[in-house]
């Protein structure tokens, strides 16, 4: 059932804290965990999750000036406010990136590292890569998605002003934007090196979008898309299958080769057959969809959502930003650390261990500062 208008969800709290989790232990690569993230059971990964619901946050936060008509200026460019938030943390968090591996770049390993992610460069001549760094040209891997967010948020007003308006038209063109860009493999160009963007907004905007007005409908207390029984079973069927197609190498390797001859022989276009993330191409797309729509129509997840022993983990979702930026900064520390240390499953649980404690904290202190009467029971 939705929500009221005003009530807040705390089930994009707790999913967002989840995939908040995931991501950290993903981007700290070669690790026992990471083979039990999300990954490894479906298609997408957290990062289309997380995009979704950055556009539902959107939608419930920026939405009813929206809805309620023609917003004021002001009103409207909120999300811009955003915008400039997101652009300086992301400066902060490459800067602190940079000075670690400027510190460590002696050591052994750490310069072919910095090469891999992409990082050299400004490790090199970071007077030369700071206009590139600052105006996003250049993105650092496993730091390169904060962009993509500002660059959401300042279409944001554009996007909530259609969606409000003509919601349907709006998804139609966003799906169309999705497909021109997936089918050319258009690449947002980056500078001095041209990698293009791994993160490609142009495509991932139609997550963004499905959010917002995912976003709207709730704060006018409806679904989007209304509980189907034979909708949800297929939903679901869709999940197993993705799940078996990662898990059991003989399911994974005749369905890639269905994949490869529908492409090959019945000119089925790449977008539909491949699994490119920059481009969310379709199985990816339809895979976080499939998985958003049948978490949202099960009470079971509003119910654990609510639960204080999820607590923790909602208080992660509920400031995303500071979390995932902090996030961002101990997964390259723990990168260099495991470089510079013998691997063993010991080092790398202590590892992700710390970094969730950090990441608590943060948001605890975080959450104190916005209310502080809450105190240590907010995050216990």
């Amino acid at each position: 059932m939705p929500n009221p208008p005003h009530t807040r969800d705390h089930r994009i709290d707790l999913l967002r804290g989840l995939a908040l989790m995931m991501i950290f232990i993903n981007h700290i690569p070669g690790t026992l965990w990471e083979n039990f993230t999300s990954r490894n059971f479906g298609f997408s990964d957290a990062a289309e999750g997380f995009v979704l619901m950055s556009g539902i946050a959107a939608g419930l936060a920026y939405g009813p000036a929206f809805l309620r008509g023609t917003p004021s200026l002001a009103a409207a460019l909120r999300p811009w406010r955003r915008a400039f938030t997101i652009w300086w943390v992301h400066c902060v968090v490459i800067g602190c990136i940079l000075a670690m591996f400027i510190a460590a770049n002696h050591l052994p390993g750490i310069a072919d590292m910095a090469y891999r992610r992409n990082i050299i460069l400004a490790v090199d001549d970071p007077v030369a890569l700071l206009l590139p760094l600052l105006t996003l040209g250049h993105h650092f891997a496993y730091a390169d998605i904060l962009p993509l967010y500002v660059l959401l948020m300042i279409a944001a007003p554009a996007l909530l002003f259609a969606c409000a308006r003509a919601p349907k038209a709006t998804m139609l063109a966003s799906l169309a934007l999705w497909f021109a860009v997936g089918m050319l493999k258009y690449k947002m160009p980056t500078w001095p090196t041209d990698n293009g963007w791994s993160f490609n907004p142009m495509a991932w905007q139609v997550l963004f979008v499905a959010g917002i007005l995912t976003g709207l409908a709730l704060r006018q207390g409806r679904r989007v898309l209304p509980i189907n029984t034979n909708a949800l079973r297929l939903a679901i069927a869709f999940l197993v299958v993705a799940a078996l197609w990662n898990q059991v190498p003989v399911i994974g390797a005749w369905g890639g080769h269905g994949l490869w001859m529908l492409h090959e022989y019945a000119y089925v276009p790449h977008v539909f057959t491949s699994f490119d993330k920059s481009f969310v191409f379709f199985p990816r797309l339809l895979h976080i969809l499939a998985l958003a729509y049948v978490l949202s129509a099960l009470p079971i997840v509003k119910t654990i959502a609510a639960a204080p022993r999820v607590a923790p983990i909602t208080l992660l979702g509920r400031h995303s930003l500071p979390v995932f930026a902090t996030s961002s900064v101990l997964a390259y520390a723990a990168q260099l650390i495991k470089a510079l240390t013998p691997s063993s499953a010991a080092l790398d649980t202590a590892l992700i261990a710390t970094g969730f404690c950090i990441l608590f904290l943060v948001a605890h202190l975080r959450d104190r500062q916005r209310s502080p009467k809450l105190g240590l029971a907010a995050a216990v």
